[in-house]
């Protein structure tokens, strides 16, 4: 029988979170059928990528909305190291609001969408203001569900190129979870295209890795005592990629909760500079641990400072090296690199660390007697985003 945190589907079905704990559970899986979705379309992405790379100084954007915006905030820095320009993500909340400083007429631009539905207005607006405003305008949009407004609007379109997620990423529950991931490993396979077979062990890898994960009973036990204590904030930090990361597992835990636990975002160097005043005895601090050991010097150096201080309740880290100073700094110490140590890069814990986060947002929800599959039954935030109303916009002149 299938189980989540040590609960069977009856009992989940009567927390009403089973929804959310299957999408959670079958992540690994997805991501095995996103890379074969990948090779069965690769000729399609290696000739529309060839149109990509013949246009000089093309600009390549990552937008969407909320989870979906933070797919490119984790991708790019990885992205933009791995092929030696910027690659830039800009949310769809933004470039709706203000159009025209993001999108320049004269430079030819790579428009990624990224979206669960494809139904967001801002995501269906971006675009419109992108072939209104940039001349030479290409699309790939990513997306989980085929009948989305953004997949109906790339048919016909010689300079529009569709990837459809697997069917079962398009989460039927509330929080985005599998939509995410998927969204994620498609945005790196899709850039590393020529080289795709090689990527084909390590999917493998890190399906068998999350599958083993979220069985360990270790592991399980630690994120139910983790959710009992009476915590109402919480902050992860990450770096780089990783950064993205803590943005994603900071809105899951607001959203799995209904706001009952207040959360917030940073890099361990940023949160000195004025954030790190939110701590208090009721806040627990998630760091994110870099593999990268430059990066990591920084983080250990607030998780130094921090453990003197003493004013949070708990430090978590969340490590993908087994590393005895970590241990001895944190108040809990999970280690998300076994079998995996020698693919370690931090676009790769992504995917481990992604799927802690989400089942720690899931127990405190059921800590805290909040339904998980709808945390929100008032409607005051909705599974897609209700209430936006797009305005018509004309370019302004520069003053």
């Amino acid at each position: 029988m299938i189980s989540f945190l040590g609960y069977d589907i009856p009992k989940l079905k009567g927390l009403g979170g089973d929804l959310t704990a299957k999408e959670i559970l079958q992540q690994p899986d997805l991501w095995l059928e996103t890379y074969q979705l990948i090779v069965r379309q690769r000729d399609e992405i290696s000739a529309f990528m060839e149109k990509i790379n013949k246009e000089k100084g093309i600009r390549i954007i990552f937008t969407g909305a909320g989870s979906s915006a933070f797919v490119g905030d984790a991708v790019t820095p990885y992205l933009s190291r791995k092929m030696g320009c910027n690659v830039e993500s800009i949310a769809t909340t933004d470039l709706v609001t203000n159009p025209d400083n993001y999108l320049f007429s004269d430079i030819p631009t790579l428009l990624i969408s990224c979206a669960r539905s494809g139904n967001s207005p801002e995501s269906v607006a971006t675009v419109q203001l992108a072939e209104k405003i940039v001349k030479n305008l290409y699309q790939l949009v990513i997306t989980c569900n085929p009948n989305g407004e953004l997949a109906k609007q790339t048919r016909g379109n010689q300079k529009a190129l569709l990837v459809l997620m697997p069917e079962d990423s398009n989460d039927k529950g509330f929080a985005m979870t599998g939509s995410f991931t998927t969204m994620v490993l498609s945005s790196l396979l899709i850039f590393s295209e020529p080289k795709l077979e090689e990527y084909k062990s390590l999917v493998e890898k890190i399906a068998a890795h999350g599958k083993k994960m979220m069985k360990t009973n270790s592991i399980n036990e630690a994120i139910k005592d983790l959710a009992q204590s009476n915590f109402n904030r919480g902050i992860y930090l990450g770096s780089s990629c990783l950064k993205g990361l803590a943005q994603e597992a900071s809105l899951k835990m607001l959203e799995l909760t209904a706001g009952s636990v207040n959360t917030d975002s940073n890099s361990a160097l940023g949160f000195r500079h004025g954030p790190k005043s939110v701590v208090n005895e009721e806040t627990v601090v998630v760091f994110c641990i870099s593999s990268d050991a430059y990066t990591r010097q920084y983080e250990l150096d607030l998780l130094k400072e921090m453990a003197s201080e003493n004013k949070a309740q708990k430090l978590i880290c969340f490590t993908p090296i087994d590393d005895e100073e970590v241990r001895s700094l944190a108040d809990l110490t999970i280690f998300i690199g076994e079998g995996i140590e020698k693919e370690i890069d931090d676009v790769i814990l992504l995917f481990p660390n992604v799927l802690i986060a989400q089942m720690l947002a899931f127990q405190k929800a059921i800590t805290l007697g909040i339904t998980p599959d709808n945390p929100c039954p008032s409607g005051t935030v909705n599974r897609v985003v209700k209430g936006v109303v797009i305005y018509p916009f004309n370019l302004r002149p520069v003053s």
